[in-house]
């Protein structure tokens, strides 16, 4: 059974033959990431059943990620705490004619909204995004007045979902992290008029008010130096890899570990430097699925094929995450036998005997990427591992076709 098939195992869009095609377009699509949609079907047939498939009105994005969701759910309930990262992002695609479309930031571009919980564990593994909102904003009416809702709501309805995962798995303790855009009142009171189901770790934006007197900003300046981190800054847009220290200093502190004890400052700031994955998602998401790039007609079929590509980015964190946290893992529990062959045989190295363990497979995968795996070159990342498996892809794409000839061939 392919991961494909593992993933959306439970999925029900009302006919079979539509759940067989949603399996069978994510495998072709997480093949080739960065290619279009008829690049990553193998024939004419393949290609025009993926595109009926995505403007079938009775198939809907949530019903796709569904199955996702459910799989999500089992994967944090292996695990004592969790983070829950929510952000929204910008999907451009200014220049295209796709039906249903709004403005972006600047109001004569053209594209969609994208808000997703985004969760990993405190050891920034990748367990899956457990609900995400898509969204196109109204233009201004003649007075620039812009109609439509409020997007703050877009957090507190992500809390809202998060409080009932955390129902439904009161043994895992969640998180949810967000940046500055996530500091307003409305959040914080939805934590408290639901009695704190969700812990959440905001970085600060406002200078609120504090009980009784004073200022949130002049108190912490205020309180004495606990000392400073160090930590790199990883690249960004426009941004190099940098070297940061920040100093430490609290106005309040007494955080509940769960069971009797209490949170190390440097425990907090862990957990909000993981928020950093989500980044990463959106990065796969853009830059290796290419999702600015889908010209599908009109909002609806954008979001089921986002639904896809969002599945393909969890899974390519994940599987870089996993080479990192557990090297030594055998390759076969995440990729095929083909799969983990290919990239020996791709890199001209002879194919082990026993298992190998799935940092070694993704190391060799990533050096078709333009990993270099030098001395001081550390793991590799996304970028290489989307571009190392589309090679892997293509080359088992052309193993399986031998083999199918040579059969053939004997008969």
């Amino acid at each position: 059974m392919s991961w494909a098939e593992e993933e959306l195992g439970t999925v029900n869009l009302g006919d079979a033959r539509r759940d067989r095609r949603a399996v069978l377009l994510l495998e072709r699509l997480d093949q080739k990431p960065s290619a279009s949609i008829p690049r990553a079907c193998e024939c004419w047939a393949e290609t025009a059943a993926a595109y009926r498939f995505l403007r079938n009105d009775d198939v809907r994005w949530n019903r796709v990620m569904e199955p996702h969701w459910q799989a999500s759910q089992a994967r944090m309930g292996q695990h004592e705490v969790v983070l829950c990262l929510q952000d929204t992002t910008e999907l451009n695609y200014n220049g295209q004619d796709i039906e249903g479309l709004g403005p972006l930031n600047y109001e004569t571009q053209r594209g969609l909204y994208l808000h997703p919980t985004y969760v990993v564990s405190t050891q920034r593994e990748p367990l899956g995004v457990t609900n995400a909102w898509s969204w196109a904003r109204k233009f201004k009416d003649d007075e620039g007045v812009r109609g439509g809702i409020t997007e703050s709501i877009r957090w507190i309805e992500s809390y809202e979902r998060m409080a009932e995962s955390a129902a439904a798995l009161p043994t895992t303790r969640h998180v949810c992290v967000g940046d500055r855009e996530s500091d307003m009142i409305e959040l914080m009171l939805c934590a408290r008029n639901l009695g704190y189901p969700v812990d959440y770790l905001i970085r600060n934006r406002h200078n609120h008010a504090l009980p009784g007197s004073g200022k949130l900003w002049d108190q912490v300046q205020a309180a004495p130096l606990l000392g400073r981190i160090r930590f790199e800054l990883p690249r960004g847009r426009g941004r190099k890899t940098r070297q940061v220290e920040q100093e430490i200093r609290l106005q309040y502190l007494s955080i509940s570990d769960g069971v009797g004890g209490k949170l190390e400052v440097s425990c907090l700031i862990a957990r909000y430097r993981a928020r950093w994955e989500i980044e990463l998602f959106f990065l796969v998401l853009k830059e290796g699925c290419r999702v600015e790039r889908l010209q599908l007609g009109n909002k609806n079929r954008l979001e089921t094929a986002l639904a896809l590509y969002m599945v393909i980015a969890w899974r390519i964190n994940r599987l870089m995450r996993l080479g990192r946290n557990l090297p030594e893992l055998d390759a076969d529990l995440l990729f095929e036998t083909d799969e983990w062959r290919a990239a020996f045989i791709l890199n001209k190295k002879p194919i082990p005997k026993t298992m190998p363990t799935l940092n070694q497979v993704i190391r060799l995968i990533a050096r078709r990427g333009g990993f270099l795996g030098r001395k001081g070159d550390g793991e590799p990342g996304t970028r290489t591992l989307w571009l190392g498996l589309q090679e892997v892809s293509i080359f088992v794409e052309g193993a399986c076709y031998a083999r199918q000839i040579a059969l053939r061939t004997c008969v």
